[in-house]
């Protein structure tokens, strides 16, 4: 007799209050493990024909209205352990949010992992898109990552086999072969002062407060900077700051985030980011690369995001 799965299973799940834009509809069926070994435990339950969606924090997502016709497997509060492994390696599930790695960064006076502090996301997302602030990204730190796959098998690999470059991140299961998802990072840092790792982190979380929209729903940053420039001054440049679009507004604030102001549907939010680059490259002639994961759009939609105006 196998042993029976120990997390929530909900079917027709209101996703609205799990992603930071606040928007799109409901999933087929939600599961929130409890642990890294109850995950294992489901992912063979799956469907062949169901390709599970997942979500930490939800940021860095959109999510349509018409919601999701598969599994969403919710990692935050289930994938949480945060384990000590050798002086300068520690292990980070995938669940973990990027503000609990940073604090575990001082209390065990590891230096140079203020970025995750300017991430608002979780440590799967990090790595599933080498997420970075504050001038630091997740890979460079990176010792070896735990996928999963649909059988539930674990796997430990190597940064090497994978293709690492700024907020993307290809090789074994995310662009080739059956697929594969992050459910653990194992991370190198330096040691040193964590009151110093403190003090620069309150540093740079009050710079950052005083130029991004807080406490609004938003996804984080839009798009992408492009070579040698910032998506916020060209959408700025282009007249765009403050634009409102149904109940999306680029922010007045900081134009690389659009904000839901209250009742903006996801498709608000998708016609805001397609007119900014459309503008952009209008008066510009720069391409504006969304960092957004367009979950379970059309492919043709997020493909033309992608790949706007290349020729």
């Amino acid at each position: 007799m196998t042993n029976p799965l120990r997390g929530k299973l909900t079917h027709d799940a209101s996703l609205k209050k799990l992603n930071s834009w606040r928007v799109g509809g409901a999933a087929k069926q939600l599961y929130k493990p409890v642990d890294l070994d109850d995950l294992q435990r489901f992912m063979p339950t799956l469907e062949a024909s169901d390709n599970p969606i997942w979500l930490g924090l939800g940021s860095n997502v959109l999510i349509p209205d018409a919601g999701l016709d598969c599994t969403v497997i919710l990692t935050l509060g289930g994938l949480k352990a945060m384990t000590l492994l050798e002086d300068n390696v520690f292990r980070l599930e995938a669940g973990v949010t990027c503000a609990k790695a940073a604090k575990f960064c001082v209390q065990h006076d590891f230096i140079d992992g203020e970025f995750f502090a300017g991430i608002p996301g979780t440590i799967g997302g990090a790595l599933r898109m080498n997420a970075g602030a504050f001038g630091g990204e997740t890979w460079p730190h990176v010792l070896a990552v735990e996928t999963i796959d649909r059988q539930g098998v674990v796997r430990m690999r190597t940064p090497n086999e994978y293709a690492i470059s700024y907020r993307t991140v290809a090789g074994p299961g995310l662009s080739e072969g059956e697929p594969e998802w992050f459910v653990a990072g194992h991370f190198q840092l330096p040691k040193g002062d964590g009151q110093v790792t403190q003090q620069n982190i309150k540093q740079l979380l009050k710079k950052r407060n005083a130029s991004q929209p807080i406490g609004v729903p938003s996804c984080g940053s839009v798009f992408k900077n492009p070579p040698g420039d910032y998506a916020a001054r060209l959408i700025e440049a282009s007249g765009l700051k403050g634009h409102v679009l149904g109940g999306a507004q680029i922010s007045p604030k900081h134009a690389n985030f659009i904000v839901n102001t209250g009742d903006a549907s996801a498709q608000d939010l998708l016609a805001l980011i397609q007119l900014a680059q459309q503008e952009v490259w209008a008066q510009q002639q720069v391409q504006l690369v969304p960092e957004v994961e367009f979950l379970g759009w059309p492919a043709e939609v997020s493909l033309k995001l992608q790949e706007f105006n290349q020729h």
